[in-house]
Parts: structure tokens; C-alpha cells; sequence
């Protein structure tokens, strides 16, 4: 228990009080649809209050693990393993909702393998590459080619689901680990350049060949659709988009009062997951959402030090990749919210609703306190032993 004294404030306070302000807008946003279908307006407020409490739980175990436990081989490869049994159950046994097969329900509960999936690209990619640094620079492509096997596989059966938007994250997130564990500039600079003219590319073959392309079904194309002209789609697949704007105008820069919004009472479709921000928007205007973005950026940019101070490569990877995780998920979120990018179904992070993302953000966060925890230990001892020389 000596380990709490370690305990990075500058991380815990900003994910509580996200955590905090997410229990009480998912009351908020959720209170008219929950009464209306189920006659609970509690009914998401306490599974959320329940999944945070279940979250901090966790993280404060994940916290409290040896360091060496998470550096272990067998352990990785069972969780990695497990991830991937369930990947592919779902492929098979899934059942299906709002289009995808992403869930998987045990006592009334639905959770997410692709969110497992997630973390465990992070701590898999951490452990290989930060044993394996020196290879990566003479010898990348045999170095990076097992791991990138395991990495392929996940995202496969992710796509096939289809969770495009969680799919998206994992490539993201992967690629800038890689690009962080020590290869070339020059092939750094490569990736991005694909990246973006691959984006690019997609984009342009959707918008002039449409239904035609193969890999395309009609509520993604939809989905394109109401990204360029949300207007002139608004009673169909536009009509999350344009409420998304009628309530971040209503809500101005002060809000019209937690409590009072109107989108969330049948028009702007489950608004306590995907567009929970739009709601907050509304209720607590400009000004609500900037706290909520200050706190987010605060939490990210500190875990993003932690992991260029650490001089344990592998810690130093983990933070990289949990940032980064955090960062593309709440850009993807805001951007279909006010429109920047297509909607994907991505949740806002520690706010949204939802029992899986919420486990898994917390183990996260516990990951990264364990490894400020044990930097903060390692540097401690060695001022206490030059001291003593």
C-alpha cells in the first residue's frame, strides 16, 4: 500500500472528475428515454454510477500490480489469447444490434470485445517493441512482422463486425506506437503521407462511385451522406447531425440548465452515448463543454509526459499508446458531433455511457499510474543512493 504515495494527482483527479461529471450528464441525457422504455429514469444513471465504481476498483488493482507482472510473457499471451477467442465468437455467435455485431451479453449485461482489444494491442506492441528496439532499426520488417500478425487479426474481425470507428482507433493507435518504439524518420514520414493520401483516397472513391463499391453497405454510405450535406438528409440518415447542431446552438456559450434539454427527448437518437456532448452542449453550453475538453487535454498531455520522462521503454510505450488511444477517440467523437468527421459510433471517453469502454479506460488509467508510480519509485532511489555516496 506504500505505492499510494506515488500516485500521480495530475492523472487521478482529472479522470475522477470526468468520471464524476459522466455519472451525472448520462443521468441527464439518459432520464427521458430510460422512463419512456423501461418506466426507470435511474435505469442508466446507476448502471453508469455502477460501471464507474467497478472502474475505479479496477484501476486501483491494475495500479497496485508488480511492475515485473506486467512484463510477464504467459500473462500477455492469455489475454491476448482471450481477446481473440472472443473476437472471433462474435464472428460466429454475435448478435446483432443497431447493424454490428460488437456485443456480447451474460445476465442482462453487454460488453465489447473490440474494447478489450484495444488495450491489449497497447500492452502487446509495449511489451515487443521495447525488447525488440535495436531490431526495429536494422532489421524492421522481420521485427514488426509477428506482432503486425496479432494486430492484423483484431482489426479483421473488428472491420467485420463492421465497428469502422473502432477499428480506425486501434489502426491509429498501433501505427504511432510503432512510429514511437524507434524507427526511422524517413519511414515515419512515409506512414503519414500513405495515411493521409489512403484517407484522402477513400473518401473520393465513396463520393463518386457510391453504393457501386463493394465494401460499402448503405447505412455507412448513408453515413457519408449526411457528413457532406447533413441538411439535405436531415429526416434520414442527417438527422443526428442537424439535432447535434440545434442543441449545441440552443445551449449558446451558458447553457439553458442541466436538465433542460429538449434533443434528448426523442429527438436526437440515444443521446447518453454517441452525443452526449451535443446534450452537454445544451445543458451546460460552450462553457461546459471547454471544461470538459480542458480536463480531457490535461489528463492526455500529462500521461504523454509520463511516458517521455520514464526511462523504461516499455512503460514509456504503454503511456504513448494509451494517450494516443484517448486522443483519436475524443477527436472522433467531437468531430461527428459538430460535423468534422463522419459518424462513426465512437463514445466520448470517461462521459458516454457504456459498461465496457468505462472498464476498459479504467485499466488504462491504472496502467499509466503504475507506470508513473514505479518511475517516481525508481528516480526516488536513485537520489537516495548518490545522496548516500
Amino acid at each position: 500500500m506504500r505505492k499510494f504515495k506515488y500516485l500521480d494527482y495530475y492523472i487521478f483527479i482529472p479522470y475522477l472528475v470526468l468520471s464524476i461529471i459522466g455519472i451525472l450528464m448520462v443521468y441527464s441525457a439518459s432520464s427521458y428515454v430510460a422512463i419512456s422504455k423501461y418506466d426507470d429514469s435511474q435505469r442508466f444513471f446507476i448502471r453508469q454510477a455502477f460501471f464507474v465504481v467497478l472502474g475505479l476498483i479496477t484501476s486501483m488493482i491494475v495500479f497496485l500490480f508488480k511492475y515485473k507482472l506486467l512484463k510477464n510473457k504467459r500473462f500477455l499471451m492469455g489475454a491476448s489469447g482471450f481477446v481473440a477467442i472472443l473476437l472471433v465468437y462474435l464472428f460466429f455467435f454475435g448478435q446483432i444490434t443497431n447493424g454490428a455485431k460488437g456485443w456480447i451479453y451474460i445476465l442482462g449485461f453487454g460488453f465489447q470485445p473490440a474494447e478489450f482489444a484495444k488495450i491489449v494491442v497497447i500492452w502487446y506492441f509495449a511489451y515487443i517493441f521495447s525488447k525488440k528496439q535495436n531490431q526495429l532499426v536494422h532489421n524492421f520488417k522481420e521485427t514488426v512482422t509477428p506482432p503486425l500478425i496479432l494486430f492484423g487479426f483484431y482489426l479483421l474481425l473488428i472491420l467485420l463486425q463492421p465497428d469502422v470507428g473502432g477499428a480506425a482507433i486501434l489502426l491509429v493507435t498501433g501505427t504511432i506506437m510503432i512510429l514511437a518504439s524507434g524507427v526511422s524518420t524517413k519511414l515515419s514520414v512515409a506512414v503519414g503521407v500513405i495515411g493521409v493520401a489512403l484517407i484522402g483516397g477513400i473518401l473520393a472513391l465513396v463520393r463518386v462511385f457510391g453504393m457501386s463499391l463493394p465494401f460499402l453497405e448503405k447505412y455507412q454510405y448513408d453515413r457519408f451522406l449526411a457528413f457532406w450535406d447533413p441538411f439535405a438528409v436531415s429526416e434520414s440518415a442527417g438527422l443526428q447531425l442537424v439535432n447535434s447542431y440545434y442543441a449545441l446552438r440552443r445551449g449558446g456559450i451558458f447553457g439553458v440548465g442541466i436538465g433542460e434539454s429538449i434533443q434528448k427527448t426523442g429527438y436526437l437518437p440515444e443521446p447518453y452515448t454517441d452525443f452526449i456532448m451535443s446534450i452537454i452542449g445544451e445543458e451546460m453550453g460552450l462553457i461546459g463543454i471547454m471544461v470538459i475538453v480542458g480536463l480531457f487535454s490535461l489528463l492526455i498531455l500529462r500521461i504523454y509526459l509520463v511516458g517521455i520522462r520514464t526511462k523504461d521503454s516499455f512503460g514509456s510505450l504503454i503511456c504513448i499508446g494509451i494517450a494516443t488511444m484517448l486522443l483519436v477517440q475524443g477527436l472522433v467523437n467531437l468531430g461527428g458531433v459538430i460535423g468534422l468527421l463522419p459518424i462513426t459510433g465512437v463514445t466520448f471517453p470517461f462521459i458516454s455511457y457504456g459498461g465496457s469502454s468505462t472498464i476498459v479506460l479504467t485499466i488504462s488509467i491504472g496502467l499509466v499510474l503504475n507506470v508513473s508510480a514505479t518511475d517516481k519509485k525508481r528516480n526516488q532511489q536513485v537520489v537516495e543512493k548518490n545522496s548516500r555516496n
